[in-house]
């Protein structure tokens, strides 16, 4: 499968795509003219993938934050165009006062929020149920359960947009975002729309328009009714029903086949989890006694469908789902991915049966999960993110005022672990840790002595920091920002930024730079190598003493970046005649303490050495070891 299959496809063609390929190709055939996004794992394929039709057919940008995206998006819709905004579940929050604001004056061209949540917390910090949001911003949400259902429901939502005259979320999750499954091509929509903006039409946020936006609802609970989305399967009179959305439709299917149960289950799914499809949920509810509820990550439909069932139901239910406790994982209820063997202890439960995995006894699963070695959070080879946070440590520890450090969100939050050396004292979400530097610097008339850092990355800055150093700078506070710069947004995959110089066609434009920023409204900046270690201590240590609020570029090529680009051609070895093992002192320093994923210990040797494979040549080991055995060659 290539990305021209996606855009090129033809009618009635088969092809392997992910779910943000199939949303992007929903998005293709139902004629959308913008999209944009912010960079945010798991839905950055979608962008990417629409990037390459031609920007005079759609255009797409990766914008500076989510809430930016989603105000360009608008604009698109406020003209006639059908329009795509796609951010993470946490991008939602930053979209959250456009989203309410916009949709109580609603708009004209389809307008689709694509929000992927991410449960278990792959690629984010936390987990988070976009849904809750999406209610309380009276937005409509469908969910498909599988990555063909991805590309039909967005087509879905852009025709609801557009009949209730609002926006529609569209809800993924990180397990159709990246699982492939066949999708039946559509044809593309081949109306040319013309942006049209006429004179006296106006889209304004009143109060009085509340009701507007509550009828809307209303409006697309009575299609939604009718929309085919929400469906049963097995038998119509079964004592006991599973309440699933989302991917749960999928682990649902196999737990029962598995218990051998499907002439006594019925199944039934809600692709519409808000508006709830009434009439469908009463119909399905009749008759039964008991009702499972799977779904990710909180009991959203589980309250909805509780809700209804007191206020319009009469024969008597029991539910087993996360309010009761029934349906959990290890971390309990509202916590992790739902899954099949959560689905299969429920059953087991309701049904009063016992049940194993087929061919692993229940005394061997154990066995198995202990062979599993652990794996620790780690950076990428070479990651000059790794010399920042030791540059850091050894400055604190010469500064010796115990330095509070508030962490950021990027590839770099892993300074709050093992593999950045356990630096974070705060990590939240992005933008905060300068907010929160500025907080503590303004505690030493109550007592604080502990002077205050923070770490925020180049793609941040320009999301989320700006107004943070603005305020600081402003309100007179006393902390240094670290802005780790390795010239590209890399926790999500490599797009481009306003400092990058490129567009996400990869056209050229004017670089934005972070230097001209800071200093343009007055505040110390300076910039180093992280690679030159020593010399990025000895300044932190200045720059900690020194009042007021000071900025400091730590400047080094992502090494991801680098080695595609084969800028790196230095080579990294160790010379055994120098190196001195467990009898040097250094405690194993460039294999333990260092922690790079290209220092290996050579057991049978008793000495360091080093993984060319693995190792991306940054030659930070080499200053760092006491007694010069790790030898750098090819140094540009």
């Amino acid at each position: 499968m290539s990305w021209k299959d996606v855009i090129e496809g033809k009618q009635g063609d088969e092809v392997l795509l992910n779910g943000n390929e199939a949303i992007a190709r929903g998005a293709i055939e139902t004629g959308v003219c913008f999209a944009a996004s912010y960079p945010g794992s798991p839905t950055t394929e979608i962008i990417e993938t629409l990037a390459r039709i031609p920007a005079s057919e759609i255009y797409t940008e990766w914008s500076v934050n989510e809430i930016v995206s989603l105000e360009g998006a608008a604009a698109a819709s406020f003209a006639g165009l059908r329009a795509m905004c796609v951010m993470k579940s946490d991008g939602l929050n930053v979209a959250f006062d456009f989203l309410t604001s916009m949709n109580l004056g609603g708009c004209k061209g389809g307008l689709v929020v694509t929000v992927a949540d991410d449960p278990q917390g792959h690629s984010s910090v936390k987990e988070y149920d976009a849904r809750y949001l999406a209610k309380a911003a009276m937005v409509p949400v469908l969910e498909p359960s599988s990555v063909e259902e991805a590309k039909d429901m967005t087509r879905l939502a852009f025709e609801l947009s557009e009949r209730i005259k609002g926006p529609v979320l569209l809800r993924s999750v990180t397990r159709i975002a990246h699982s492939r499954g066949l999708v039946k091509l559509g044809e593309p929509l081949r109306e040319k729309r013309t942006a049209f903006f006429p004179a006296g039409e106006c889209f304004l946020t009143k109060t009085v328009f509340h009701m507007k936006a509550r009828d809307r609802v209303g409006k697309a609970a009575l299609v939604l009714e009718e929309c085919g989305l929400n469906f049963a399967e097995g038998p119509e009179q079964a004592e006991t029903a599973i309440f699933c959305s989302g991917t749960s439709l999928l682990y649902a299917r196999e737990a029962i086949n598995m218990l051998g149960l499907r002439d006594e289950i019925k199944l039934v799914r809600v692709g519409t989890t808000y508006p709830l499809p009434e009439y469908f949920i009463l119909s399905h509810l009749k008759g039964v006694k008991n009702v499972i509820f799977a779904e990710e990550v909180r009991p959203f439909l589980e309250e909805g469908v509780m809700l209804l069932y007191a206020r319009k139901s009469t024969n008597k239910v029991r539910f087993f789902g996360k309010i009761s406790g029934d349906v959990a994982g290890t971390r309990g209820p509202s916590c992790g991915e739902m899954n099949v063997d959560i689905i299969l202890q429920a059953l087991a439960n309701v049904k009063d049966i016992q049940y194993h995995i087929p061919g692993y006894p229940r005394n061997k699963i154990a066995e198995i999960e202990a062979m599993i070695p652990p794996r620790e959070y780690a950076m990428c080879p070479g990651c000059p993110h790794r010399a920042s946070f030791w540059a850091v440590k050894t400055a604190i520890a010469v500064d010796g005022r115990d330095c509070i450090v508030a962490g950021d969100i990027g590839c770099y939050c892993l300074g709050a672990w093992d593999t950045g050396f356990n630096l974070f004292d705060t990590l939240h979400c992005m933008g905060a840790g300068p907010s929160i530097a500025g907080g503590l610097s303004k505690l030493g008339r109550f007592g604080l002595k502990r002077p205050a850092l923070t770490f925020v990355g180049d793609s941040t800055f320009y999301h989320a920091v700006i107004p943070g150093l603005i305020n600081g700078h402003y309100s007179g506070s006393d902390f240094m920002c670290i802005v780790l710069d390795n010239g590209v947004t890399a926790m999500t995959g490599h797009q481009p930024h306003p400092g990058t110089g490129i567009t996400v066609q990869g056209m050229p434009v004017s670089k934005i730079r972070i230097e001209d920023i800071v200093r343009g409204f007055g505040v110390t900046c300076e910039i180093a190598d992280p690679f030159d270690s020593n010399h990025v201590a000895e300044k932190i240590c200045f720059l900690l003493r020194e009042p007021g609020l000071k900025v400091l570029i730590l400047r080094q090529e992502c090494a991801l970046v680098a080695r595609r680009r084969e800028r790196q051609k230095r080579k990294v070895y160790v010379d055994q005649s120098l190196c001195r093992g467990d009898t040097c002192g250094c405690g194993r320093f460039c294999t333990s303490v260092w922690g790079c994923p290209g220092n290996i210990w050579d057991q049978a040797a008793g000495k360091a050495a080093i993984d060319e494979a693995v190792c991306a040549g940054c030659g930070v080991c080499a200053s760092l070891c006491p007694v010069g055995a790790i030898i750098v060659e090819g140094v540009d």
